[in-house]
């Protein structure tokens, strides 16, 4: 029978991807973790964007190639590494799931608008889920 083939490995060797250090997603420090891939990257003669780039694709790579097969604790300390290459590189914070979005000085974004200004909503009205109802029981009968 022949070797399963795995496109994740494929794309390790012979993309362009970072040459890494061995073990780097297993360090227990996000920080270490983070210093490793921006050190990787700005050495790395491979990579075709900028090593910021780079960094950061490679850890979304190991962890979406991992995907439910890696531990929960793991997941959230790779997640905490993104957090830190982006201040490595002087990158503004990600919000993360449920936080909402904040500006250049740090407060929630206003909005521009208030939501019901110039906007239709794609809920139906009362008024024409009845018109509909109506016209449906003529037409049944």
């Amino acid at each position: 029978m022949a070797e399963k083939r795995k496109w994740s490995k494929n794309v390790t060797e012979h993309s362009d991807a970072l040459d890494l250090k061995q073990g780097v997603f297993k360090l227990k420090d996000p920080q270490r973790i983070a210093a490793s891939l921006k050190q990787s990257a700005e050495h790395s003669e491979r990579r075709k964007s900028d090593p910021y780039r780079s960094a950061m694709s490679m850890l979304t790579f190991y962890i979406n190639r991992a995907g439910d097969h890696l531990p929960a604790a793991q997941h959230k300390r790779l997640e905490q590494a993104k957090d830190a290459l982006r201040e490595l590189y002087d990158r503004p914070p990600r919000a993360h799931a449920g936080e909402k979005k904040k500006s250049a000085s740090g407060k929630p974004k206003a909005r521009s608008e208030p939501r019901s200004a110039g906007k239709r909503s794609t809920a139906p009205s009362a008024a024409s889920s009845a018109t509909r109802r109506g016209t449906r029981e003529k037409r049944s009968s």
